[in-house]
C-alpha cells in the first residue's frame, strides 16, 4: 500500500528540517505518536532508530521500531519500519515559494499472506486521515515558530 500526501510549510527547508528531526517532539504534529526516542547511539544520519509508541484510535498500543535508510539533509529522509508493519516512510522537502514544499510518503506492507493487504487496504483511509492532520500540525507548529 502506498499513501502519499504534501503540504507547503511556513519556514525554509532548513528550518523545517531541523523540527522535524526533533525526534522527541514529533508527537507535538503526529497525531498518532504517543512518544518519540531514540534507541541507537547516534541522533544523525543512516543507522539513526527511534522506537515510536504508536496509537490506535487514541489508545497508546504499540512500539514501533524505524530506522534511518537515507539521510540527505536538508531535502531527504527515509526510515525503513522494522517491526511487524513493513516498509519505508520518506520525507522529501523542496524549496518553495513562501516556504518548504514537505513530501511524505508511506509504502507498507504486512507479511501475512492476503490478510495484510486487506487490512492495509482498510487501514487506508485513516493512514491518509493521520498523515494530513499531521501535515496540518507541523505546518501550524511551523508558523507559531516564525
Amino acid at each position: 500500500m502506498r499513501v502519499s500526501t504534501a503540504v507547503v510549510l511556513p519556514a525554509a527547508r532548513e528550518r523545517a528540517w531541523d523540527v522535524l528531526l526533533r525526534w522527541e517532539e514529533q508527537p507535538r504534529w503526529m497525531r498518532d505518536a504517543d512518544s518519540v526516542r531514540v534507541v541507537s547511539p547516534g541522533r544523525s544520519g543512516v543507522g539513526v532508530r527511534i522506537a515510536v509508541r504508536t496509537r490506535v484510535l487514541g489508545v497508546p498500543l504499540f512500539t514501533e521500531i524505524l530506522e534511518v535508510v537515507a539521510w540527505e539533509p536538508p531535502g531527504r529522509l527515509v526510515m525503513a519500519h522494522r517491526g511487524f508493519v513493513r516498509g519505508t516512510g520518506e520525507w522529501r522537502l523542496e524549496p518553495f515559494e513562501g516556504g518548504t514544499r514537505f513530501m511524505w510518503t508511506e509504502e507498507l506492507s504486512i507479511p501475512v499472506p492476503l490478510l495484510g493487504e486487506m487490512a492495509l487496504l482498510a487501514y487506508q483511509p485513516f493512514l491518509r486521515r493521520l498523515m494530513r492532520d499531521g501535515l496540518a500540525g507541523l505546518q501550524s507548529l511551523l508558523a507559531e515558530a516564525t
